[in-house]
């Protein structure tokens, strides 16, 4: 398939030298105005760089570019999620809906969304039985972040300020002095005295958490720093103005608990009045573009890499897999795509790994191909023949903390995907799923990696484990090497990523029949 892309933003390099001019609306606060013909001869920039220099990629299958897309555009789960919809439906997949009927054909492409943060898609072979095997790759939309309170108005010393709480492990100290704006979701009143479920993303600079001076904190490099996480990581909104007019005060009743400032702004974007808006979830976000970077551009600077980078190998490879007409003609599997929410808090939700979501649809989807009540044992044979990979990012060697790697495990960055072994069970690779896998990448000439954490270091896990539990099905963990995990910027090698979309691909495409290779259980 060609490339998935959006419209490209361009940059400004240069700051105006001019004044700019203050025009006052119905709201009570003042915006700088400047004339578009300012603009219009800037220096443009490309994201993908943020530099003048616009890449080209020497290999034209590359999805790079289309990855540094799809991460500036999913700033939050919702907007990665609502991303990869699109992406489908320009592919041809049909959209189900959880609530109706499903009435699927083999050589069928579907999906769903729940909570428009995770979603499950697949593809039908056309050859496909009922009991034959799903072979999936799962993967998570969620990263670590700050999200707004549900009272999210705080003021301070005369600022105006966001009230936050903590989502994930995150490397917090990172959120410091980053120019940061807010993304997320909103219920909207419509003018039918309905509700509409709305997406929004402020792209300006919004938001900043400074950081004290070391004038007032001498020791801070001596003895570290550890902000509180209750009382310093409050972000600076604005300062409070000499009084709000009685008009912005009347608007502002509905959600009184929330700044009217932010309210007006996300009333802007939204093209919306305040008294509209009645629900608000909301993520501070990091405005820095996801670009390349690096001596040769062999870098990847970006938030959110883990784990948006394996979501979208994966949902590349499953479109791509099946974009001509006869790619599903000899295939007897079904191949699908999950990705779930809520992995970094342990999965436990509606719309994690630890709902039943993947195992319900595959029962649907047999029952439909079926065109009758599935039985237990349609079920079961079906996942016995199944293959689950789990796609969660890997931790690389860190050049200046090698001695955090056990020495004959150590990933390398643009070295190819790592498998994850641990024998208490913190991922679910098995010697059988990771020999099936290696062979994968070994008939396609792709290179593996293998990692295990240290016997006198604690082992992070994945949904591998609760997916594999959950009823069986055979499972490895893998992902791509990064740096910077859980910072709010990150690090992987740009050939990783073709090298794990290849990977993905070519195990939606050739596992049905390297899986006649093994016999285990007769």
């Amino acid at each position: 398939m060609g490339s998935i892309t959006r419209p490209q933003i361009l940059l400004h390099s240069c700051r105006p030298s001019l004044k700019p001019s203050f025009s006052s609306s119905s709201s009570p606060f003042l915006f700088p105005k400047f004339p578009n013909s300012l603009f219009s001869s800037f220096p443009k920039f490309h994201p993908r760089t943020f530099c003048s220099i616009s890449i080209s990629n020497s290999n034209s299958n590359s999805i790079v570019g289309d990855l540094l897309d799809y991460l500036n555009e999913s700033w939050t789960h919702f907007h990665a999620t609502a991303e990869a919809k699109r992406q489908l439906i320009s592919a041809g997949f049909h959209l189900l809906n959880e609530n109706e009927e499903w009435d699927l054909k083999p050589g069928g492409r579907y999906f769903f969304t729940r909570n428009m943060s995770s979603l499950v898609a697949f593809a039908v072979g056309e050859k496909y039985n009922v009991g034959n095997g799903f072979h999936v790759i799962a993967a998570h939309t969620d990263s670590p972040c700050l999200k707004l309170k549900p009272k999210f108005v705080s003021s301070k010393a005369n600022y105006s300020m966001v009230n936050v709480q903590t989502y994930g492990a995150g490397l917090w100290h990172t959120w410091f002095d980053r120019d940061l704006s807010v993304a997320g979701r909103v219920i909207v009143r419509s003018s039918s005295n309905s509700y509409v479920h709305r997406l929004v993303k402020v792209k300006r600079p919004l938001l900043r958490i400074p950081t004290l001076a070391i004038h007032l904190d001498r020791t801070v490099n001596q003895d570290g720093f550890k902000p509180n996480l209750e009382t310093h990581l409050l972000p600076l909104l604005s300062i409070n103005p000499e009084e709000i007019s009685s008009g912005s005060k009347e608007k502002t009743t509905a959600l009184s608990s929330h700044h009217p400032l932010l309210m007006q702004i996300l009333s802007d974007e939204l093209n919306c009045d305040i008294d509209d808006i009645v629900s608000v979830e909301l993520n501070v976000c990091d405005t820095q573009p996801s670009c390349l970077g690096g001596g040769n551009n062999e870098f990847i600077f970006s938030g959110r890499l883990d784990n948006l980078a394996s979501s979208y190998c994966a949902l590349r490879a499953l479109i791509d897999s099946c974009e001509s007409p006869g790619d599903l003609a000899s295939e007897q599997a079904i191949r699908m795509v999950a990705l779930f929410d809520n992995e970094e808090v342990g999965s436990d939700s509606v719309q994690g790994a630890g709902a039943p979501t993947m195992f319900q649809a595959i029962k649907r989807i047999i029952g439909s191909l079926e065109n009758k009540h599935v039985s237990e044992g349609s079920f079961e044979r079906t996942i016995r023949q199944s293959f689950l990979v789990s796609a969660d990012m890997a931790h690389g060697v860190h050049p200046n903390f090698m001695d955090k790697h056990e020495e004959l495990h150590r990933p390398e960055l643009q070295k190819g995907l790592v498998i994850k072994h641990n024998a208490n069970q913190r991922y679910a690779t098995t010697g059988i799923t990771s020999f099936l896998f290696k062979e994968v990448g070994k008939i396609h000439n792709l290179p593996i990696q293998e990692f295990v954490v240290r016997n006198d270091m604690g082992c992070g896990s994945t949904i591998g484990p609760i997916l594999a539990s959950g009823v069986g099905i055979r499972t490895i963990d893998c992902g791509i090497a990064q740096l910077s995990m859980h910072s709010i910027r990150e690090i992987c090698g740009k050939e990783d990523i073709d090298i794990a979309y290849k990977h993905f691909k070519a195990f939606y495409q050739s596992f049905s029949s390297i899986d006649k290779m093994l016999t285990v259980d007769i």
